[in-house]
Formats: structure tokens, C-alpha cells, sequence
């Protein structure tokens, strides 16, 4: 028979393991982050990388990732990638004329607030990478026009487009690497860029046919948040 202060002494060891295992599951749980839930296409959904439109269709695509997360979509089938990214092309065209870059001011008035109806978008000025994070970290996505080829990245067509954008959707502070989905590539599905890289990359593009570069680059990028 157990006396009553091993009892007491047994109660006690078994509470304080009972709170160890709970606290210890909390820790060692997944985190589902902003990036688990942002549904992914290139570009070129279907791989038809001859039509100019969708060539130049990153801004169009990213502003498509953007929505289907805001929506709380799962996935995005490549027919109905496809057709969006070509109605948002149309539409954009006709209304404002064409454009192959988008400057970021004009994929937050044409794309967000005209095509899409969507006003929960603004933009950032002058980011660093600390407010990237910042923005991440609060469970926003993040819209990065960027230098194409600066990216480095291997699976694009060399030497990569000129201007580029992609949507960064978390950041992984143990690696130093932002989480994004980029459109330019069928494997951009939570591409991982060095921090650094992708950063020094950033440049708002004018909106044109491939026009000039300013001498400075434009550190803007596109906040998208859910009402």
C-alpha cells in the first residue's frame, strides 16, 4: 500500500511530466506559416512561354497568387491559371494600353483595385530587409519587383528575365532565406532566396515596354494583407 506521502509525492511527478509533454508538443509542432496556405502558378501555366503576354506575365501572375491566398483558395489548376493571367492582360491592355512592366503603383490600381476589386493593398516604401521580415512575420504577403537576372536563379531561361516580380511569402530566420513563389519558373513553388541576394535584387521597375532603368533603384514592394 502507498502511503500518503508518496502519494502525494507520485500526484506531483506525474502532474509536473503531464506539463512537460503538453508544453513540449507546442514546441515541436509544426507552425503552419503565411506560406503553407498560397496557392502557386508560373507564368506560363500550361508552359506556352511563346505568348508574349504570358512571357511578361509575372506581375499579372503574383497579383493571381495574391488573390487566391486572399480568397482562402487551395490550389490553382493551369487551365484556369492560364485564363486569368490572359483576362488580366486583356483587361489591363485595353483600359490603360499596353504595358509588358508594370510599375508597382500601377499592379496595386490596375490589377488590386480595378481588375480584382480588392483595396486591402498598399505599398511600401524604402524596405529594408528587417521590414520584410516585419511584414512576413504579421502574416502578409509581400510582392518584390526585382532584377531578374540578379536572382541567379538556375531554372530560368538564361539570363533571366530583366524585370521581375516575385511574391515572398515567409521568411526563414534560421537559413536567412525568404520563402517565395515566383512565377518564372514551374519550380518557383516555395523557392528559397538568400536574404542578401534577393534584397540587393528589389527594384521598382518603370511600367513600359522594357524602358530604362533610373540610376537608383526604387526599394518599393507591394503589401497585400486579408480584411
Amino acid at each position: 500500500m502507498v502511503g500518503p506521502k508518496r502519494f502525494i509525492l507520485y500526484n506531483k511527478i506525474m502532474k509536473s511530466l503531464i506539463i512537460f509533454i503538453f508544453f513540449s508538443a507546442l514546441a515541436f509542432s509544426p507552425v503552419l506559416a503565411v506560406s503553407d496556405f498560397v496557392p502557386f502558378t508560373p507564368q506560363a501555366p500550361s508552359a506556352n512561354w511563346a505568348d508574349p503576354r504570358q512571357q511578361d506575365g509575372c506581375e499579372e501572375a503574383s497579383a493571381l497568387m495574391a488573390m487566391a491566398w486572399v480568397r482562402g483558395e487551395e490550389s490553382l489548376s493551369a487551365q484556369e491559371a492560364e485564363a486569368e493571367i490572359l483576362r488580366i492582360v486583356d483587361y489591363t491592355q485595353k483600359k490603360y494600353g499596353e504595358s509588358p512592366d508594370l510599375y508597382v503603383a500601377d499592379v496595386v490600381t490596375q490589377i488590386f483595385y480595378d481588375y480584382f476589386d480588392y483595396d486591402n493593398v498598399c505599398l511600401l516604401y524604402e524596405v529594408t530587409p528587417i521590414k520584410l521580415e516585419k511584414y512576413l512575420k504579421a502574416g502578409h504577403l509581400i510582392l518584390a519587383p526585382t532584377n531578374g537576372r540578379a536572382l541567379a536563379n538556375p531554372y530560368f531561361n538564361p539570363p533571366g528575365p530583366d524585370n521581375h516580380m516575385v511574391v515572398l511569402k515567409d521568411y526563414d530566420s534560421k537559413t536567412l532565406e525568404f520563402i517565395t513563389n515566383d512565377p518564372g519558373t514551374k519550380r518557383g513553388e516555395n523557392y528559397r532566396y538568400n536574404r542578401d541576394l534577393l534584397f540587393a535584387a528589389i527594384r521598382a521597375y518603370p511600367s513600359g515596354n522594357h524602358l530604362p532603368h533610373p540610376p537608383q533603384d526604387e526599394k518599393t514592394v507591394i503589401v497585400v494583407k486579408k480584411k
